[in-house]
């Protein structure tokens, strides 16, 4: 006979249920409104630092100071409210739990950049006078920059570390609004990043480089994208400049046919050698098509000693696009029979001046005329603020890449984005893509690339694909409408309006390629070791208006890593770069 009552099982299991359900009720309660708050406090750090940008621009830094407080504040909140053991507790559940977990991460890297990194910045900023920053009729005071290089190195290591922690969090496993915040936070601290770390890089070396411990004489190598090579493209000026005190001085300008080509070649590595024979060895104008600048850098520098007899300490190799970031800076200036602005300066340097200055000696002048009249205004005429800002963008954008021949300074450059070495893999993988011309003309102005890359698996092996589509946008008649300097009219055994480029791909540390093809069709290529990384490299002959794409999947070490990274040689136009599903082309 039965009292009514439950079996103490039963009961036990329903008191049980009754109590999960409840703390489960409690617990969503407690992270929703933590949550909310969090939110809140985060955009709150999106607002005030898009302000703090404007306000370290203008250089107020009472501002900035104040936004800088507001902007910790509301770091340290947002990650105070997700750092609970319950908010963390929720980021081991299937599907949400990326979602919390990267709200948190997300979080705690703008508390650390917020406490750790601003206001050693502003700390910094405010040593140095940002309406000046030293500079003064063509001078610049180095004093300054040994007092601001402690805190900037403490900035730099913040974030660098937060980006890091920023490349880590998987936004592809998060819900869509919260995947392009993270993205957006992420490129804004790699941004930050870089910009900061250049700052670093600057205030430890600029003051001996600009000649405080002695004087210094540097190459500066001009490169025209219009005919592309692996740091950007082909020598078209050179000069020398000498620092001294902080005084920078345009001492000699040269052409490339003041370099004649060697009956012996310098002496390269044996992946140069691989991938471009022993043209870089022999001509000037070709030591840009060595990948890596700790080697083309010395090789350029000889070159100069060679002819002109002066000591070389160092080489610095700029890019034609980098004059749109500078005259930004410096507004319009005229050289040769242009008046340039930065809208219009890329295309009168790498197209109009070919037919509107059809000779070639005509043209070394007017290139040399458009580098001292850049040196001078950035030197005289920009805001020193807005300079900083070209030079960053430019550095961003591996436009700048410089060599010292001062081992303690070429260690630290090595190191930066600035040195134009070779990339490390680490937090992050890389892959690359170089390219070069051999059309013999300035048809890379015509040209276009995009990127994509995938990871997964592939025959249970982990692989990365790299597919590079790469365009010949000239115009059907580029034969006939475009001069012949520009198409090479044939001269180097390429159809005029035609174009013949060498694209090289390689792949990330220890991984070797397992399939290559372009447009589905294997074909033979060259291939070279680039330190630890295999690369192949492809010859493409395209009419006008025709494209081809090559795929190159790699295996082994470090292949199939989520976080990998494209770096390519500074184009024109930035190629988009895509990062897509893998389908195994093998």
């Amino acid at each position: 006979m039965s009292d009514g009552r439950l079996p103490v099982r039963r009961r036990w299991l329903r008191w049980t249920i009754g109590v999960i359900l409840t703390f489960l009720v409690l617990a969503i309660g407690w992270v929703t409104v933590r949550g909310v708050g969090a939110v809140h406090d985060l955009q709150q750090v999106a607002s005030s630092s898009s302000k703090l940008k404007e306000a370290i621009g203008q250089g107020d830094l009472e501002r900035a100071a104040s936004l800088s407080s507001r902007i910790a504040h509301h770091a340290q909140s947002a990650h105070e409210l997700t750092s609970d053991p319950i908010w963390t507790g929720f980021g081991f559940v299937p599907w949400l739990g990326p979602n919390f977990s990267a709200v948190s991460e997300v979080a705690t890297i703008a508390d650390d950049v917020a406490s750790d990194a601003l206001v050693p910045v502003l700390d910094a900023a405010g040593a140095l006078d940002l309406a000046s920053l030293g500079l003064s009729g063509g001078t610049i005071d180095v004093t300054p920059f040994a007092e601001i290089e402690p805190p900037l190195a403490e900035a730099s290591d913040t974030l660098s570390a937060a980006e890091e922690r920023a490349l880590r969090i998987d936004a592809g496993a998060t819900l869509p609004p919260l995947a392009d915040a993270v993205r957006e936070m992420r490129s804004t601290v790699t941004q930050a990043a870089t910009i900061v770390g250049s700052l670093h890089g600057a205030a430890a070396l600029l003051p001996s480089m600009l000649g405080a411990e002695g004087p210094r004489n540097y190459v500066i190598a001009m490169q025209n994208n219009a005919e592309l090579r692996s740091s950007g493209g082909i020598i078209g000026a050179i000069a020398l400049l000498h620092a001294e005190n902080g005084r920078i001085t345009l001492v000699q300008q040269a052409s490339v046919p003041d370099f004649p080509a060697l009956d012996t070649p310098l002496p390269l590595s044996e992946a140069t050698v691989a991938l471009f024979e022993d043209q870089p060895g022999r001509y000037l104008q070709n030591l840009t098509s060595v990948a890596d600048f700790t080697e083309a850098g010395p090789a350029i520098a000889q070159r100069w000693q060679d002819r002109f007899g002066q000591r070389v300490d160092g080489v610095i190799a700029v890019d034609a696009v980098m004059t749109k970031n500078l005259l930004a800076a410096t507004g319009p200036l005229a050289f040769g029979p242009f008046t340039a602005t930065k809208d219009t300066v890329v295309s009168q340097l790498l197209s109009e001046i070919y037919a509107v200055v059809p000779d070639p000696r005509a043209q070394d002048k007017v290139f040399e005329q458009a580098a001292g009249v850049l040196l001078s205004a950035a030197l005289t005429k920009a805001d020193p603020k807005d300079l900083v800002a070209a030079l960053a963008e430019s550095a961003d954008q591996r436009r700048i890449r410089i060599w010292s021949a001062h081992e303690d300074e070429e260690e630290l450059l090595a190191a930066s984005s600035l040195g134009g070495a070779l990339p490390i893999d680490d937090t992050e993988t890389h892959v690359g893509v170089l390219v070069n011309d051999t059309t013999g003309g300035k048809m890379d102005y015509y040209t276009g690339a995009a990127l994509s890359v995938a990871t997964g698996t592939c025959d249970g092996e982990p692989t990365t694909q790299i597919r590079v589509t790469w365009t010949n946008d000239a115009p059907a008649d580029a034969a006939t409408s475009l001069p012949p300097y520009v198409t090479a009219d044939g001269f180097y055994g390429v159809p005029a309006g035609s174009t013949r480029t060498l694209i090289a791909v390689y792949g990330p540390e220890g991984a070797t390629p397992s399939h290559i093809d372009r447009d589905g069709v294997e074909e033979s290529v060259q291939t070279a070791l680039l330190g630890t990384r295999s690369a192949v490299q492809h010859e493409v002959l395209l009419a006008p208006g025709e494209s081809s794409t090559i795929t190159v999947e790699y295996q082994g070490t470090g292949a199939g890593e989520r976080l990998t990274v494209v770096d390519h040689t500074p184009m024109i136009d930035t190629p988009k770069t895509t990062r897509e599903e893998l389908r195994c082309a093998s």
